[in-house]
C-alpha cells in the first residue's frame, strides 16, 4: 500500500501528528515562541535518532566503542552525550523537572558540538511553559522516527521542517513571515538563477530557505552539491538560530556567521564577491539607520533615501556581486516605478548601466506576512553579447491558484513557464517570442521612453483576444438582441414586483 503524502512529500499521518504536537502549545505561549519550542525538540529527536542508530550498530561490533565520539564524527553524525539522549528525556517526560532537563540536554549538545554553539533553544524550564503539555509533546514526538538512515534518505525531517516553517508563518501572519519566503517564490528565484557552481549569498537569509532550495536544485539536476558554498547573515537572533538548525539537519555547511548581525551596520562578509545573490529583503523598511551610512562604499550609484531601505538592499547586493555575478531578489512593486528622490535616480542608473536582466511581476497574495504587491528583479553583471541593451519583462500577475481564501500558490507549470521563458530569452533561442500580455524583450531606449519605469505591464501590453471568426455585423446584431431580451426581461420582472407590492398596499 502506498502511503499518502501531501504536497511537501511528507506522509499525511506524520504531518498530522507533528502539527498536533504544535497545537498542544498553541494558546499557552506566544505564537512567536512556540515554533522554537517545537522545532527545537524535533531537532533534538532527529540528532538523537541518528546517534542511536549508529550507537546500536557499534554495540554489535566487538572492535568498536559506541562511546567513542570519533566514530560519530567520521559518519557526519552529531555526538549526543548521555544526559541529552532522547530515551532519557522520554523516560522523564512526566517529571515536573522535564523543562530543566531539556535545557541541560541542549546545553550539553552545544558543548560537545561546536558548530551548534549558541543555536539551540534553552528556555524550556521557564515557569510559563506548561510542563504537562511539554511532556505530552515529548511523548508524541517519541512515536515518530526522524533521524534513522531510512528517514534521512527520504529527507523526512527536512520536508517536515520546511512544512512547519510555512505553517508557523501562516499562523503568525505578519510576524511569522519575517523568517520565511514562500516556497514557490524561492523555487522560482532558484530555477531562474540556476546556481550550479560558485558562491551563493543571501544578505537577509531568514531561516535559510534560499540555501536549501539551491542545494535541492543542484541535486535534482544531477549536479554536485559540493560545487557551491553558501554565505549569509540574519539580524534576528531567534531566526538566525532557526537557520542554523535548518542547515544542520540537511548537512549544509553554511557560513552565516557566529551570531546574528545587521547586514547594513555589521557586514559579516565585507570582502565577499558572490557568483549568485538571492534574497527576499524586508519590504520598504524605514527604520534601517541609513542616516549613519552616508559615505558607505556600497552606494555605487547614489546614497539611498533614509526613509526606505529598498535601494540600500539593491546596491548592497550589486556591491557583493562578482564580475560575472547574477542576482535575483524580491522587492515591493513600488521599487519598479517610484519617483521618490534618490530612488528614481538609482533605478535609472542601474538601467543605464545595463544591469537589469529580467523583471517579473508576481501575482498577489503569495506572501504570509504582507499584502503589498511584489516583483522579482534579476540583475546580471555580464550579459551575453546578444542581450546587451535589452531587458526581459514578464507579467505573471494572473498566474497561480488560491490555496485558501487568503493565500495563493504557483503551480509547477507556472514556475516552468516563467523560468523557461527567461532561459529561452537569455540564450537567444529562436523559440523565444514576445507574447502580448505575458512577456516582452525591451531595449534601453524603450525603457528610457517609459521614464525608466520597470513595471512589466508597461511593456507586455494586453493579451491578444482570440478571434472566434464571427463577422463583426453578426456579432453586433447578436449582442444587441441579447441586450434587448435582457432589458425586456428586467421590465417584466419590475412589473411583477410592483404588482405584488401593490397588493400589499404599496402604491407607486
Amino acid at each position: 500500500m502506498v502511503q499518502k503524502k501531501n504536497g511537501n512529500g511528507v506522509p499525511v499521518d506524520l504531518e498530522s501528528k507533528l502539527w498536533s504536537a504544535a497545537d498542544k502549545l498553541r494558546g499557552h505561549i506566544d505564537a512567536a515562541e512556540y515554533k522554537h519550542v517545537v522545532l527545537g525538540l524535533i531537532f533534538l529527536k532527529y540528532i538523537s535518532d541518528a546517534f542511536q542508530e549508529l550507537y546500536d550498530q557499534l554495540s554489535q561490533d566487538e572492535y568498536a566503542d559506541p562511546e567513542d565520539r570519533d566514530e560519530y564524527l567520521a559518519e557526519n553524525i552529531f555526538w549526543v552525550p548521555r544526559e541529552a539522549r532522547w530515551l532519557n528525556l522520554q523516560q522523564n517526560a512526566k517529571s515536573p523537572e522535564i523543562g530543566v532537563m531539556i535545557d541541560r540536554a541542549m546545553a550539553a549538545i552545544e558543548r560537545d558540538n561546536p558548530s551548534l554553539k549558541g543555536v539551540l533553544p534553552q528556555d524550556y524550564g521557564r515557569e510559563d511553559l506548561d510542563k504537562r503539555r511539554l511532556g505530552e509533546l515529548i511523548d508524541l514526538i517519541s512515536t515518530i522516527a526522524m533521524g534513522d538512515r531510512e528517514s534521512r534518505s527520504q529527507d523526512i525531517l527536512g520536508r517536515v521542517y520546511e512544512y512547519f516553517l510555512g505553517q508557523f508563518a501562516s499562523a503568525e501572519g505578519k510576524k511569522g513571515g519575517q523568517f520565511y519566503t514562500p516556497k514557490p517564490v524561492v523555487r522560482l528565484l532558484v530555477e531562474m538563477l540556476e546556481p550550479y557552481k560558485g558562491r551563493v549569498y543571501d544578505p537577509c537569509c531568514g531561516s535559510g530557505g534560499m540555501f536549501v532550495q539551491s542545494e535541492k536544485f543542484i541535486e535534482e539536476h544531477g549536479g554536485n552539491v559540493g560545487d557551491i558554498s553558501v554565505y549569509g547573515q540574519e539580524s534576528n537572533p531567534t531566526t538566525w538560530r532557526l537557520c542554523k538548525m535548518n542547515l544542520a539537519i540537511r548537512g549544509i555547511d553554511g557560513n552565516i556567521g557566529t551570531h546574528a548581525a545587521d547586514t547594513f551596520h555589521e557586514n559579516l562578509h565585507r570582502d565577499l564577491r558572490a557568483d549568485f545573490v538571492i534574497a527576499n529583503p524586508p519590504f520598504n523598511m524605514s527604520d534601517w539607520g541609513g542616516n549613519l551610512l552616508d559615505d558607505d562604499p556600497r552606494w555605487i550609484f547614489e546614497t539611498p533615501p533614509t526613509g526606505n531601505a529598498n535601494f540600500g538592499w539593491v546596491q548592497h547586493m550589486i556591491y557583493h556581486l562578482s564580475a560575472n555575478g547574477r542576482a535575483g531578489f524580491v522587492l515591493s512593486n513600488g521599487s519598479m516605478s517610484t519617483n521618490t528622490r534618490g530612488e528614481k535616480e538609482i533605478r535609472q542608473r542601474i538601467v543605464e548601466t545595463d544591469l537589469v536582466d529580467c523583471m517579473v511581476a508576481l501575482p498577489p497574495q503569495l506572501f504570509y506576512n504582507t499584502q503589498i504587491p511584489a516583483c522579482l528583479w534579476f540583475l546580471n553583471k555580464a550579459k551575453p553579447a546578444h542581450r546587451k541593451g535589452e531587458t526581459l519583462f514578464i507579467d505573471a500577475r494572473r498566474m497561480g491558484y488560491m490555496i485558501d481564501r487568503t493565500l495563493r500558490d504557483l503551480s509547477e507549470e507556472d514556475i516552468e513557464r516563467i523560468a523557461g521563458t527567461y532561459h529561452l530569452w537569455r540564450v537567444g533561442n529562436e523559440e523565444y517570442q514576445d507574447e502580448a500580455g505575458f512577456c516582452k524583450s525591451a531595449t534601453l531606449e524603450e525603457i528610457a521612453g517609459h521614464g525608466y519605469v520597470l513595471t512589466p505591464g508597461r511593456y507586455v501590453g494586453a493579451p491578444d483576444v482570440e478571434d472566434d471568426g464571427e463577422p463583426f455585423e453578426e456579432k453586433m446584431d447578436r449582442l444587441t438582441s441579447t441586450l434587448r431580451e435582457q432589458f425586456a426581461e428586467s421590465e417584466r420582472l419590475e412589473a411583477i414586483i410592483k404588482d405584488n407590492l401593490g397588493k400589499l398596499g404599496y402604491n407607486f
